[in-house]
């Protein structure tokens, strides 16, 4: 899996490969009861961040949860409710790392690279990494691994933890976080992701 994981890192490129005018943006997550996973797929509108397609499948998951090799136990459901999607959106927005990982290769990287799209990683916790904390709303600071910066973190709203944005593929460490920010609208989580959550419990 590591090697897997080293040979797919050399195909992420961290620089801007988006549309000129991105049209619809994709959130995904999944929820877990057992071995038994939700897996959910949405697109909105760019414009509006309005929900325009859903998709959700029910899935049995084998592989455990292993810090770091989380694109195995995710990566398979994930781009199978993608593939289910009639509007395929420009931009992914997934609930994990992108860059942000000890081989710069989360799940958002992963995917990205394994579906050819642009895409974004919002994580809840950090994985790696070293950060001043963000004060107020609206507030990131650079996220640092080994001298070099990996994404970033962002405090989206009011009394929560911040949340941990990178580039996943073909997007750059900026427009990352400006698609994060973009979408935040006043919940911890990115429209696309919180709507993807919701649909997930």
């Amino acid at each position: 899996m590591r090697e897997e994981q080293r040979r797919i890192s050399g195909m992420v490129l961290v620089e801007d490969r988006l549309p000129k005018r991105i049209r619809t943006i994709g959130g995904f997550d999944i929820g877990y009861s057992g071995k038994k996973a939700k897996v959910v797929g949405v697109v909105l509108d760019y414009g509006s961040l309005e929900m325009v397609e859903k998709k959700v499948i029910e899935t049995s998951v084998g592989f455990p949860y292993i810090p770091t090799f989380l694109s195995f136990r995710e990566g398979p459901p994930i781009v199978k409710v993608y593939e289910k999607l009639k509007r395929k959106p420009d931009v992914l927005m997934l609930n994990g790392q992108g860059i942000a990982h000890p081989l710069g290769v989360g799940l958002a990287s992963h995917v990205g690279v394994l579906l050819g799209k642009p895409s974004v990683g919002v994580a809840q916790n950090r994985l790696i990494g070293e950060y001043q904390e963000p004060r107020g709303v609206n507030d990131f600071e650079r996220l640092m691994f080994r001298g070099e910066q990996v994404g970033w973190v962002l405090r989206s709203k009011e009394n929560c933890k911040p949340i941990f944005v990178s580039p996943g593929h073909c997007v750059s460490l900026k427009r990352s976080l400006s698609i994060c920010m973009y979408c935040v609208r006043g919940r911890r989580l990115p429209e696309p992701l919180a709507f993807a959550h919701e649909f997930t419990k």
